[in-house]
This record gives structure tokens, C-alpha cells and sequence, in this order.
């Protein structure tokens, strides 16, 4: 069922292609195919332009953004936002499976020539390479049905995150900070190294909330079969970016792709798809993060 292509239609809108494909139980997307853009394309690496191929690095568990359908495809909103990207250069991205915190060094060393596994762009991880930024996040939290907790006030609690995150490394922390110097017990923090784990730990009760970039928690609680539910507000937006090496050329030939998949209407089609309008960006950037 996953992946067959249940209607299509050769539609001329805004140069782009859309299909319609089944990619999961319950789940339709639409692919956004536009035509390749030759003089967005010359500013690829002459290394990718000659092999055609995109290599991107991808943790694939953090649904809806980059995950596994029941043939074990990687789809995703991710994903297809950069399909249609990958279309205006003219390349194919190959998508290649790694742990989440394996990612950037693996760009930084030359194995993959982008990362695109939801990671927020901040100064920190500025300094190690660069962030095509793409979308608006924040963190969410979830909790199972019928808890009361609040982020705010989790001292004491055991909450799931995923390795290496941005809710890891900086939000819990921080949180963690805040109890110890309030005299509260510290949280327990319950590190896994995908996003699947960390939601069946709070499904199955060995963790009382999870904390995730808000897409992924609103399609955890989607999928729970009324198990989850949010807890507390989305916080703290920021911006989801593509990484690359310092100073690649090829950011800018994403950053232009990307800027030509917003003004022909395939990225509004894309993040409608997978229910994200609330991230959705106007314009495209290069390192835009505040903090």
C-alpha cells in the first residue's frame, strides 16, 4: 500500500508536476515535481553537478518529518520538500540512514554533502557548518492522557528526548538549571537515539512526558490512538535548517531552489500536506538563527 501511486495528474501549475501517492497507513502525499532550473542548477559543486546525485544524511524517526513507511522508504515532509528542491537543481538525492549526532560530523568529514533531519539552526551548531533554514519550529510536549504536567514546573519528572536534539541539549538543560537552583529535585532525563523510543516511553509509562520539535509531538499524539496529549504551548520557535559544510557553494543553490519552490506555490502545497502550515516560511536563509 505504502508508496503506490493511488491518482496522479500531469497538472501544469506554477511549472510544477503534483501526484498524489499513498506513503503510510492513513497518510496521502503530494509530490511536487517543478522543472530544473539551469541557472539555479550551475551554482552546484561541480562535484555534485557531475555525479547528479545529492548524498543526504537522515535520521529517519522523527515523523512527520523524515521516517520509514511500512516498506521501509523514507518519506516525509522533509523529504519531500527536498525531492522538490533536488527537481530545480537537476539531482537526485540520495538519501542515506544515520544516527542523528552522526550527521554533522559526516558532512563536516565529506560523506554526505547536506544533512536534513529536522535540526534546528542555532549559533552553536553555526559554528560547525552552515543552515539552509527552511521552516519554523518550537518544542511541544506530550504526555499521556488524562496527566497534568506542566514543562514549566517538570522538576522531579522522568522525560523521554531524543540524543542530541536541540530539547537535549538545550531546552532540558536549561530546565534542569531552574530545578537545582530552586532547591526542586533534578528532572530524570531518558535519552534515546531515535524519536520512536522516546514516544513508547512515555506510551508504555517508563517516562511521564516526551519533548520534541512540535510536528513531531503533534503526530505522536495523532498516531496514539488517544493515549497522548499535549502538554502545555508550543515555545521557544525556531529554524528548521538543511546543514552543509562552512562556506559551501552549495548553499546558495539551495537557498535559490528552495526560494523558486515557495514563489510557484509547490512548498504552500507541501507543508498543507503534512499538516505544518504553522512552520511555514515566506522566505528562505542562510545561518538565521538568533541564538
Amino acid at each position: 500500500m505504502a508508496g503506490a501511486i493511488v491518482a496522479s495528474a500531469a497538472l501544469a501549475l506554477n511549472g510544477c508536476a503534483h501526484n498524489t501517492e499513498s506513503s503510510g497507513p492513513g497518510t496521502s502525499t503530494t509530490a511536487v515535481k517543478p522543472s530544473k532550473v539551469d541557472e539555479i542548477a550551475n551554482l552546484l559543486p561541480d562535484k555534485i553537478k557531475q555525479s547528479g546525485k545529492l548524498v543526504v544524511g537522515t535520521d529517519p524517526t522523527y515523523k512527520p518529518n523524515e521516517y520509514k513507511d511500512p516498506n521501509g522508504k523514507i518519506i516525509g515532509f522533509d523529504v519531500d520538500l527536498l525531492n522538490a528542491v533536488a527537481a530545480v537543481l537537476g539531482v537526485t538525492p540520495e538519501y542515506r540512514e544515520s544516527g542523528f549526532d552522526n550527521i554533522i560530523p559526516s558532512i563536516q568529514g565529506g560523506s554526505f554533502d547536506m544533512g536534513m533531519s529536522s535540526f534546528t539552526d542555532n549559533k552553536k551548531r553555526e559554528e560547525q557548518v552552515d543552515f539552509v533554514d527552511y521552516f519554523e519550529a518550537g518544542s511541544q510536549w506530550a504526555q499521556r492522557s488524562g496527566s497534568q504536567i506542566d514543562p514549566n514546573n517538570a522538576c522531579g519528572l522522568k522525560v523521554a528526548v531524543q540524543t542530541a536534539t536541540v530539547q537535549d541539549t538545550d531546552e532540558l538543560p536549561a530546565k534542569n538549571q531552574a530545578c537545582v537552583h530552586a532547591g526542586k529535585p533534578a528532572i530524570n532525563v531518558l535519552k534515546f537515539p531515535g524519536q520512536d523510543a522516546a514516544t513508547n516511553a512515555v506510551m508504555v509509562g517508563q517516562a511521564d512526558a516526551m519533548t520534541a520539535d512540535y510536528p513531531v509531538t503533534v503526530s505522536a499524539i495523532k498516531d496514539s490512538g488517544g493515549k497522548l496529549q499535549a502538554a502545555g504551548a508550543l515555545f521557544k520557535t525556531a529554524p528548521y535548517g538543511w546543514a552543509i559544510q562552512k562556506g559551501s557553494p552549495l548553499g546558495q543553490a539551495l537557498l535559490r531552489a528552495l526560494d523558486n519552490v515557495i514563489q510557484t506555490g509547490g512548498y504552500k502545497t507541501i507543508v498543507a500536506n503534512w499538516s505544518v502550515q504553522d512552520g511555514a516560511i515566506d522566505k528562505p536563509a542562510i545561518n538565521s538563527a538568533v541564538s
